[in-house]
């Protein structure tokens, strides 16, 4: 191996182990499956590894491939080791993605989607999208990509297979709802801006109602919370539904921004507790609206952040919880930039509601249940939530 390739390597290593150190661990403090990574000794033999696999292996890899694969499989290890379903290695190339998520917006076909057995369901097509002008509609199952059956890759995988730079063409498979009929698509993606909240006004019994539908708590997106929530208020609005239903999160801060608009200052929205940062408390920050009746309706794709709010509109507002169980994560992470360009986000605590519960694993169960059928247009959450909003506004 060339002096510049171990030096490459060799920095590599150093930026895992400087980040492990940043977050406040050491290496003698790791288990023995992940401390041996970091020993001088075991750095010696991963170069070694890699120059033997690059001189000997049947196929010719490149290095880059092979620190990857080492620090993908360091993530794997602390996932295996501590049932963490969250840590991962981010390449240069998939870490721009998942950043270019987080600000709500990426290069594709313009839906959202949820994994079934088949594939993928769509539940959203934005409009103006490729997938709209393709005539997918939410209820559609992609089953293939590339020509390749996705029923037994997981969603993350499939989005990425979906997903591309801007122009270029990407075929699928799609399973029209209601037919059962398969049709061949070519769409050319597109740079998709995510519209992180819609809003509506509801009439029941002549009484109007907001709806709210947050996408994602991406930067920013309290902002359009409140002006959205502003609006069906202006418009006549006694009551609001928030539908966090598919929401998969996002920025702690904006979770707490976001309760701010409902709760009063100092009202606790949720606690942390982390081995490297300490313990921590945040509290809503002032400047709250007048209180109304609220209904959150979530499922089980309503994770992370969406829980974080849920939580604490239904233990410090009052609200009454719509729909099916949330995702249950129950802990949090932190992106730490490595000297190749790409990243390790790593389980670094745990949060809890107000009440002081921990939601891994079990998440929020809600105080109606009701489950959407995939196979008609009605929105029967949804059509549940504006009954529950209506019948508490009544008993008030």
């Amino acid at each position: 191996m060339s002096p510049a390739r171990i030096a490459a390597l060799a920095a590599a290593l150093v930026a895992v182990l400087a980040a492990g150190l940043w977050l406040g661990g050491h290496p003698a403090n790791l288990p023995s499956p992940l401390r041996d990574v970091f020993v001088d000794e075991s750095a010696g033999l991963t170069a070694e590894a890699t120059e033997l696999i690059e001189d000997n292996y049947f196929r010719e890899v490149e290095e880059s491939e092979l620190i990857d694969s080492s620090l993908s499989g360091m993530a794997r290890g602390l996932r295996r080791r501590f049932h963490d379903r969250f840590s991962e290695y981010f390449p240069p190339e998939l870490l721009e993605r998942f950043n270019e998520a987080i600000e709500g917006k990426f290069s594709g076909i313009g839906l959202t989607v949820v994994k079934v057995e088949p594939g993928l369901r769509v539940e959203k097509v934005f409009k103006g999208s490729p997938a709209e002008k393709a005539g997918i509609e939410s209820g559609d199952v992609i089953v293939t990509v590339e020509g390749h059956d996705i029923s037994a890759i997981s969603s993350t995988k499939s989005t990425e297979l979906i997903k591309g730079p801007e122009g270029t063409d990407v075929r699928i498979g799609v399973r029209k709802r209601g037919t059962g009929r398969t049709a061949n698509l070519t769409l050319t993606r597109a740079q998709i801006a995510v519209p992180v909240v819609a809003s509506t006004v509801l009439e029941s019994g002549g009484r109007k109602y907001g709806y709210v539908r947050l996408a994602s708590f991406s930067e920013g997106s309290h902002a359009y919370m409140r002006r959205a929530v502003e609006r069906v208020r202006r418009q006549g609005a006694e009551g609001l539904i928030l539908d966090l239903r598919g929401n998969g999160g996002g920025l702690l801060e904006e979770a707490v921004l976001n309760a701010s608009i409902f709760l009063p200052k100092g009202t606790v929205v949720v606690s942390t507790k982390s081995r490297t940062q300490g313990d921590a408390v945040y509290d809503a920050l002032g400047d709250n609206l007048p209180p109304q009746p609220i209904v959150v309706l979530i499922d089980r794709n309503t994770a992370s952040a969406a829980e974080i709010l849920t939580a604490a509109l239904a233990e410090e507002a009052g609200a009454e919880v719509v729909g099916t169980r949330s995702y249950g994560k129950g802990v949090f992470q932190q992106e730490v930039s490595l000297s190749n360009g790409g990243a390790l986000k790593l389980t670094i605590g745990e949060y809890f509601t107000p009440n002081g519960e921990n939601l891994a694993g079990h998440g929020i169960h809600p105080d109606v249940y009701v489950r959407d059928n995939p196979n008609t247009k009605r929105d029967e959450a949804r059509e549940r939530a504006l009954q529950v909003l209506a019948a508490k506004k009544g008993a008030g």
